[in-house]
């Protein structure tokens, strides 16, 4: 993914603040630090309509009624701190999504590595016909 993918999809993500949880006395009793980002999925501009779909499916169970993204940062006392880990989780989530695996190709057991099963399992039986209490036979 491009740079400009990224800029352009972070100049569609709203933020709000609103005040930390938690400990931290009266600063985070005066102070809105921790930073909510919003992103609209089905509203972007920025992606596909098959990069939409593939992240609604990924990321169903973090989407909103209304389609969209919410993620909240408070680990920082500071606003602007909050705001860059946000967008930095926030990328990291759309690239995780977007992300294919490659398919597995099915491969054959080699010759060798058949000979070597066969022969473990034949000592095996050998060895388990020797516990057997008629081993005179």
């Amino acid at each position: 993914m491009s740079y400009d993918w990224k800029k352009t999809i972070l100049q569609e993500c709203r933020f709000e603040y609103t005040r930390s949880r938690g400990a931290g006395g009266q600063h985070v009793n005066r102070t809105d630090s921790a930073a909510i980002l919003r992103f609209s999925l089905y509203d972007s501009y920025s992606l596909s309509d098959d990069q939409k779909l593939l992240i609604g499916t990924k990321l169903q169970n973090k989407l909103t009624n209304e389609g969209e993204i919410l993620l909240r940062e408070e680990s920082s006392r500071e606003r602007e701190m909050n705001r860059k880990l946000v967008m930095k989780r926030f990328l990291e989530l759309i690239e995780k999504s977007l992300h294919v695996p490659k398919a597995r190709k099915k491969t054959k057991p080699t010759y060798s590595s058949k000979q070597k099963r066969l022969s473990s399992k034949k000592i095996l039986s050998e060895k388990k016909k020797g516990r057997s209490s008629n081993w005179n036979e």
